[in-house]
């Protein structure tokens, strides 16, 4: 018997196409990975950001992490339906081991991600601190 494990998928959606087509493409996902036999349990979509570097010659994505159980023969069903997923740039698939989420707890405790609401919400304590 399988046992279930925690996964991440980590997409990056074509950031060009229109937010209705982007909500397709994140239904899907979701919809293959619950289809397979996984067990969504967070979702978070970050958002438009620009690409590091081109990726199929577009310089703006779409992010998510979609994090699940799943036993390990799934992932390789659920990487199948992706890799042809034409809105899709990239994609990947990690298991979360327990070493990798102590780690991301460690770094969470000292870390603010970058153009979050928290982060804004620092830089207007910091900016009301210098003005008084």
């Amino acid at each position: 018997m399988e046992t279930n494990k925690l996964y991440e998928c980590t997409l990056i959606i074509d950031g060009g196409l229109q937010d209705e087509v982007i909500a397709a493409a994140m239904a899907l996902v979701q919809r293959v990975i619950t289809e397979k036999g996984g067990i969504i349990s967070n979702v978070l979509e970050i958002g438009r950001r620009k690409t590091a570097y081109p990726i199929k010659k577009k310089t703006i994505g779409y992010y998510a992490h979609i994090e699940f159980t799943a036993a390990a023969p799934v992932i390789a069903e659920i990487e199948k339906v992706l890799r042809y997923e034409e809105e899709l740039l990239r994609y990947l698939i990690i298991q979360l081991t327990s070493a990798l989420l102590e780690m991301r707890k460690r770094v969470e405790k000292y870390s603010v991600v970058i153009g979050s609401p928290e982060d804004s919400a620092l830089a207007e304590a910091a900016a009301a601190a210098v003005a008084k």
